[in-house]
């Protein structure tokens, strides 16, 4: 999908990609031509034809009270105040339900952490449907299944996935919690072990993939939907002590960009889609040993790609920037061709407007989000000036769909 020119044209972009065939030639599951693809798709013009954008932050740290929320104009970059949408323990990553009607967060409780599911109503707020325990440490990212049967949370601390089952009210059901087993050792002490970090799926919706970055590899699960539930189906290893993180699909679903966090790399995939297996082809640094040299600290976050395919988006941790790649949708090499200055400490996450014409940037220790102007020709990025407010502590960025 190219984005280029009026919101239209994206709107029209978006369509097109959806209605493409699945990879492979592989059937969708029957809610991929119903429900969740008509949901999506009013959304996404519900969306882009409005410039005011509803956007959640999810939070973690000092001074911060819960999930919070602005308002982001696209026309100008600007942002409303932040204000407290709900109070709620370190709700530090949030995802939408499929119909954009439910908000779901991975968050600590009296009793212990597990993930909580709220109801969106006017001007946003948050109602609580009910929460249920992991059972197994803190989540460290949640997801919800495109057809919204259930979510699953990776937990970092005890190396697990868990899978929620979600009933016709968004309610969440008890956990079924998966342990991961072994690590690569090669980065000590942090690779003795699993450290589930990012839950995904397929974009067929049949698998389910979670980086570890103790693992240097994705775990990826075949699921069943009809109970629903994950079983381990393969693993893609990734580069020795790389400490895989976060990762994306390409549009078209034919690879995957996965970025380490300890390598502070950009690791691509084939993804064969009726196998459940992907095949790794490159490995390139986000930033040079020389800038990395300078800092006391390096570490990569998050991993966007553009949906036209041509451009890829690193945020690096201790330089504090965002790294553009240029993409080749065909073969999915990439080359540096910026980085630019998150202005803010510690960009925990990064996220693309709707229209994908903005990406923002969440400084966690700076306690502020940023706006930077996407150049939808060359992908490279420029700060809008006053583009940022002050939100405690931000880890994720969620834009609302409805």
């Amino acid at each position: 999908m190219e984005i280029h020119g009026s919101r239209k044209s994206t709107d029209l972009g978006l369509a097109n990609d959806l209605r493409r065939p699945t990879t492979s030639g592989m059937k969708p599951f029957p809610w991929m031509k119903t429900a969740a693809v008509s949901a999506f798709l009013s959304g996404a013009a519900a969306i882009a034809t409005a410039a005011a954008v509803p956007v959640y932050f999810g939070t973690g740290g000092p001074g911060a009270k819960g999930i919070y929320r602005a308002t982001f104009d696209s026309a100008n970059g600007k942002f409303t105040a932040a204000e407290l949408a709900v109070e709620v323990g370190s709700p530090g990553f949030l995802a939408l339900h499929p119909a954009g009607d439910k908000l779901y967060a991975v968050a600590n409780f009296p009793g212990g952490p597990g993930a909580i599911g709220y109801k969106i109503g006017a001007g946003g707020a948050l109602e609580v449907i009910n929460s249920s325990p992991t059972g197994d440490g803190g989540g460290a990212h949640i997801a919800v299944h495109p057809s919204g049967k259930f979510l699953l949370t990776a937990q970092y601390g005890n190396g697990s996935t868990a899978l929620f089952p979600l009933d016709a009210e968004g309610r969440l059901g008890t956990a079924q919690v998966t342990k991961h087993q072994g690590g690569s050792g090669v980065v000590k002490p942090v690779q003795e072990k699993p450290h589930a970090h990012w839950t995904g799926f397929s974009p067929d919706g049949r698998f389910a993939l979670v980086p570890d970055l103790g693992l240097d590899g994705i775990v990826i699960y075949r699921i069943d939907l009809a109970k629903p539930a994950i079983e381990r189906h393969s693993f893609a290893a990734s580069v020795p002590g790389g400490g895989p993180r976060h990762m994306r699909f390409s549009p078209d679903g034919k690879f995957i960009y996965l970025l380490n966090e300890l390598s502070l790399s950009v690791t691509t995939f084939a993804w064969d889609a009726a196998a459940g297996t992907a095949q790794r082809l490159a490995n390139v640094p986000s930033l040079s040993a020389e800038v990395k040299a300078k800092e006391t600290h390096n570490s990569g976050a998050e991993i966007l790609v553009h949906p036209s395919g041509r451009f890829v988006y690193f945020s690096n941790r201790g330089n504090d920037s965002v790294t553009v790649f240029r993409a080749d949708p065909a073969t999915s090499a990439v080359q540096v061709i910026q980085v630019q200055p998150v202005r803010g400490a510690f960009p925990r996450n990064i996220a693309l407007s709707p229209d994908a014409g903005w990406l923002l940037a969440a400084g966690a220790d700076s306690n502020t989000v940023a706006a930077h102007k996407v150049n939808p020709t060359t992908g490279e990025l420029t700060y809008q000036t006053k583009g940022v407010i002050n939100v405690p502590a931000p880890i994720c960025i969620v834009f609302a769909t409805r």
